[in-house]
């Protein structure tokens, strides 16, 4: 009878053990799963009501024009949001813009009912940046031809041209000059940022530009460049869609490079002296990023530097299509998991550093490029044709926001060693860091009045008024550091910063607004973050 008893303990105790077991398992089967599962649709996680204190929201239109039929309707009312998931904004309408004409009659439209237009594409910028409270909205993804003038090693694109699009355009003879260090944005958005991206020898997208054709708020057309109507061209870039309609872009393209790849890791520390040494003088040394590790144990101290070194200026010729992202479903697993911190920052870090060179693919045969050994040799498309798939996800409860700032070359370690401070004592987790290179750039709005280093982070936060809370305090004390240090910080994300920041950073911002009241009198053009801009540095908040 005991022993009877004895055997039902134990059979009691095993099917609890089995069951907390399989529990686990099929807990953390599930959990990874939906840590590895894409995005099953747009994020949209609500808005962000206010920029220091002024309300970003409008009334409805009452009373509300009728719809042209004639137009191209994407959407008749409804919300857009951007790639945060946190700027849910009702506007009027969209319309698909696929040619110049769709252009000319919704700008015309617009003017005679009294509305405004916002332009937007992949609407990755991450505050309002490309849509309004009320606005008819032109959606430019189908205006995107692509032309190729080989002999004047140029490039006309559409607006709605990405960057992915354009690499399978040119791959495998010619590549793009400037663009960012991801494909997924659109030409048009480029501009409107005067982005930059690997090649710290091209510089910024303008730096590329030999033309631009722009539809002004009166439906004339105007060409400008650096040399024809200089001071409309210096506007419209970086002028994040407030001055025209951009209807095509003439760029610079050079030739498909190939390049050995290399990667060193030192501390961010010995940066500045290594890009002075090293980097800058050797004119072979075509890409380069550093990656910053994000690990608890040496947060934002070691850095990786990628290094692609010319050693040969054209590919073989069978070399194949550009290869797509591998292991996503791994690296957003990895990604997804470093939200958690501590031990799964320094899986991240790990699988970075000594993971991600063993797996290394390289795209051109070894024995077809100078006889390069057992070097990796890739073409210059391959490595910016990266549309980071495992950046998205299906996580409807958090949101990833983009940081960017800039400072002089000379205050790196300084600002590098605050900034490291302010982020270790914040409870957000910082997926990814990294330092670009960035020349003076000769804009209306430049973020880079010198030569600089600029710092990119890419930091989580919960979609919540909280999680809104804390990025709004890690935000204005990043800014009060790179303000202290002589730098600016990029204004195609969040709106968290305050008017004297703002203006500190931006003294010609003024400028800048009356300027665009000069070219655009009826403020046809206009966005959520125009009206901030205006409403921060003392105008009035409504377009």
């Amino acid at each position: 009878m005991i022993e009877e008893r004895k055997g039902f303990r134990l059979s009691r105790r095993m099917l609890l053990g089995t069951a907390v077991v399989g529990g686990a398992v099929l807990w953390g089967g599930n959990t990874v799963a939906r840590l590895m599962r894409g995005p099953s649709g747009t994020k949209d996680a609500g808005r962000i009501l206010d920029a220091d204190g002024v309300t970003l929201a409008l009334k409805p239109l009452d009373p509300q024009p009728a719809y042209d039929p004639s137009l191209p309707w994407l959407a008749k009312g409804g919300m857009l949001n951007d790639a945060s998931g946190l700027s849910r904004t009702p506007v009027y309408g969209v319309v698909e813009v696929s040619s110049e004409e769709h252009v000319a009659r919704a700008l015309a439209f617009a003017r005679a009912n009294g509305l405004k237009v916002s332009i937007a594409a992949v609407r990755h910028s991450m505050g309002g940046q490309a849509f309004d409270d009320n606005a008819l909205v032109l959606d430019m993804r189908a205006f995107n031809a692509v032309t190729v003038d080989a002999d004047a090693m140029a490039m006309t694109a559409q607006p709605g041209a990405t960057w992915h699009d354009i690499q399978n355009r040119l791959h495998p003879r010619f590549a793009v000059k400037a663009m960012q260090s991801t494909d997924i944005f659109s030409v048009g958005g480029s501009l409107s940022v005067n982005a930059h991206g690997m090649d710290h020898q091209a510089g910024s997208v303008a730096g590329s530009i030999r033309s631009l054709k722009v539809m002004l708020a009166d439906g004339s057309v105007a060409t400008c460049s650096r040399d024809q109507n200089g001071d409309l061209f210096r506007h419209v870039v970086g002028g994040y869609g407030l001055f025209g309609v951009v209807l095509e872009a003439t760029l610079d393209i050079v030739g498909n490079t190939v390049y050995r790849t290399s990667r060193e890791i030192i501390r961010s520390d010995d940066f500045p002296a290594f890009f002075a040494d090293v980097l800058e003088p050797d004119r072979d040394t075509g890409l380069f990023y550093g990656h910053l590790s994000t690990a608890p144990g040496n947060f934002l101290e070691d850095m990786i530097v990628y290094r692609y070194d010319k050693v040969a200026d054209e590919p073989p010729a069978d070399q194949p299509p550009i290869g797509e992202p591998g292991a996503v479903g791994i690296k957003r697993l990895i990604m997804n998991m470093a939200k958690w911190g501590g031990l799964f920052q320094e899986l991240k870090w790990f699988t970075e550093k000594t993971l991600e060179p063993r797996f290394e693919a390289c795209t051109v045969a070894r024995t077809e490029a100078m006889g390069e050994g057992e070097a990796c040799l890739v073409t210059r498309n391959n490595p910016m044709h990266d549309s980071v798939p495992y950046l998205f996800n299906d996580l409807a409860g958090d949101t990833d926001i983009l940081h960017e700032y800039y400072v002089p070359r000379a205050a790196y370690g300084a600002y590098i060693a605050e900034a490291r401070e302010i982020l270790r004592a914040q409870p957000l987790q910082l997926l990814n860091a990294s330092i670009r290179v960035v020349h003076r750039e000769d804009v209306a709005l430049t973020y880079a009045p010198e030569p600089a280093f600029s710092l990119v982070l890419y930091i989580n936060q919960q979609a919540t008024d909280e999680g809104n809370r804390q990025m709004r305090a890690l935000t204005r004390a990043l800014i009060d550091a790179t303000l202290k240090h002589g730098g600016r910080f990029f204004l195609p994300y969040q709106i968290h910063y305050t008017g004297a920041q703002l203006l500190a950073s931006y003294p010609e911002l003024p400028a800048f607004l009356a300027r665009k009241k000069e070219i655009d009198p009826d403020e046809l053009f206009t966005s959520t973050f125009y009206r901030a801009l205006k409403a921060l540095s003392g105008g009035k908040g409504n377009a």
